[in-house]
């Protein structure tokens, strides 16, 4: 079967199972997600169209980070900006030092060859890959369900920067790793300050400068009089041209694009919300399509193979993660729904950290790449599946789900 059938079967697949999962009251997204795994199971050959789908999720992944940027206005971030970060950095931690404790326990059961230092590289980069959020899911279940209130506004902000301080850990830990277990024993990376810190210095503030940059000059071509068909081609443009640029340099398309995103909605608040509404209206196709994909390549092989030691960590992760949210919460003096629910809304795992694991098999021997990359599929395919569910309990039980329309009507 050709790409464009392909590429067809999802869309109309997709949207029908995510019809379906409407019906029954669960998020969209599960049912894509659902259509895509049974896909999965037709006699088609999808590995010939990998760089395609992957194309299409990097795209999607480009347009969901600018509109991640219109959350981060500066005037609004007056009030609530210290808030977020306290949240953002105590959501990380937890996730880091429980599923970085976890691992380095089960470690010998799981792996009883591996020397003391592989254990506790394999520990470490597991909890730095832990800390990132895969906000997609979260977003659709907040559009489908027209969600509003203290927990909705800190979803979003704190997702983006829980990838950026999970990059920089990340960053950081992976270096330690080259040096303590090198590939090469006789090219080892030297342990030296700024060998660990480039890689991360280098990645995010290179990312928020081309973003910055980008920004600045779509503001400067944005005008207010601008038809909607302008203004939509010149933010796509814009858009692909970070992600483009961002691959070019190997820096984090995602910060690249929240950078534009941000840029845009502080130096042009007048065009501004018409470029991401333009963006809101393009993107639906590529929502199904991203998300019928990401069903129909997940290796569900891997439930074979993965062991306790996978299980353990979707429970450590998810605990530090709603403890870190919890704690966060507490100290920033948050609203009680926010202390109670958010954690739950940050489960998912999924672009970043498959980011990551190509890392890890770059850089570290395949005694240990091998298992990593194992545990981190395995926790995309759970999360990916289950994490658009427990953000739709989340909303709930925080009475958010249609506050949206109800606050419009009120207005009206």
């Amino acid at each position: 079967m050709n790409i464009i059938l392909i590429l067809s079967l999802f869309i109309g697949f997709g949207y029908l199972i995510g019809k379906l999962a409407e019906k029954v009251k669960l998020p969209t997204v599960s049912g894509y997600l659902i259509a895509g795994v049974i896909i999965g199971f037709f006699p088609i050959n999808l590995t010939n169209h990998l760089p395609v789908f992957d194309t299409i999720s990097e795209i999607t992944l480009s347009f969901i980070a600018f509109g991640i940027g219109s959350e981060f206005v500066f005037s609004s971030l007056k009030k609530s900006g210290k808030r977020i970060l306290t949240i953002t950095f105590w959501e990380v931690l937890g996730a880091v030092l429980i599923v970085s404790l976890a691992m380095y326990l089960m470690t010998p059961f799981a792996f009883p060859t591996f020397t003391n230092k592989e254990r506790l590289v394999f520990s470490l980069i597991l909890g730095s890959m832990s800390a990132a959020t895969a906000p997609a899911a979260t977003i659709l279940v907040i559009k489908q369900f027209r969600s509003d209130g203290p927990v909705t506004r800190s979803i979003l902000p704190v997702a983006a920067l829980d990838d950026v301080l999970g990059i920089i850990v990340f960053g950081i830990v992976l270096p330690i790793a080259r040096i303590l277990v090198p590939i090469d024993p006789n090219n080892a990376l030297k342990l030296t300050a700024w060998n660990i810190l480039k890689g991360p210095l280098i990645e995010v503030f290179g990312s928020l400068l081309i973003g910055l940059l980008l920004g600045i000059l779509l503001s400067i071509l944005s005008k207010k009089v601008d038809p909607k068909d302008n203004i939509q081609v010149k933010t796509i443009f814009f858009i692909l041209v970070g992600l483009g640029v961002s691959k070019l340099l190997n820096l984090s398309p995602l910060l690249v694009n929240i950078m534009i995103g941000t840029t845009l909605a502080n130096l042009r608040k007048d065009t501004a919300n018409r470029s991401f509404k333009t963006i809101n209206d393009f993107v639906p196709i590529f929502y199904i399509l991203f998300f019928t994909i990401a069903g129909a390549t997940l290796k569900l092989d891997i439930l074979k193979t993965v062991g306790l030691i996978g299980v353990v960590y979707i429970i450590a992760r998810a605990l530090g993660k709603i403890t870190g949210s919890h704690v966060g919460a507490v100290i920033s003096n948050a609203e009680s729904n926010v202390k109670k629910y958010l954690g739950f809304a940050l489960l998912p795992q999924g672009g970043i950290s498959i980011g990551l694991s190509l890392l890890v098999n770059m850089y570290l021997p395949t005694t240990l790449a091998t298992p990593i990359t194992t545990i981190i599929l395995f926790s995309i395919l759970i999360y990916e599946s289950t994490g658009p569910i427990f953000a739709k309990i989340a909303l709930d039980k925080s009475n958010e789900l249609y506050a949206l329309v109800s606050n419009q009507e009120i207005n009206d």
